[in-house]
């Protein structure tokens, strides 16, 4: 179980790095063009801060993992992700989008908090 929990971190947090990474580098009008409809919703503060809680989520998948430092985070990130997904699963319901990318990092993310509160690093 250890290699599977370990592999769906890493893939985690590299699709959480990049799209957080996105939002953080890319202006508004970059992201709505990019077909990110949901942007012109949102303020470039609100952008910035979802992209910020991205990336540290997905820091926290790996850091306290690699370095022995406080693993019990590594769940605590896998579920604020999954509760960040949540969120954008409700934006994309009222806009009348699809919702399967935020639903499947989502649930994801839910089973590595599972996997990891039963299965410490």
């Amino acid at each position: 179980m250890g290699v599977v929990a370990w592999i769906l971190q890493i893939v985690l947090a590299l699709a959480f790095l990049a799209a957080g990474g996105m939002k953080l580098v890319r202006p508004k009008p970059a992201l709505v063009g990019a077909g990110m409809g949901w942007a012109d919703d949102f303020s470039d503060s609100a952008i910035k801060g979802i992209g910020a809680l991205e990336v540290l989520g997905a820091l926290g998948l790996i850091l306290p993992a690699v370095t022995g430092i406080a693993p019990v985070l590594v769940p605590i990130a896998a579920l604020g992700l999954a509760l960040t997904m949540a969120g954008a699963i409700a934006v994309h319901v009222r806009r009348k989008e699809t919702i399967v990318p935020p639903l499947v990092l989502g649930v994801l993310a839910l089973a590595l908090a599972v996997i990891r509160f039963a299965v410490p690093v």
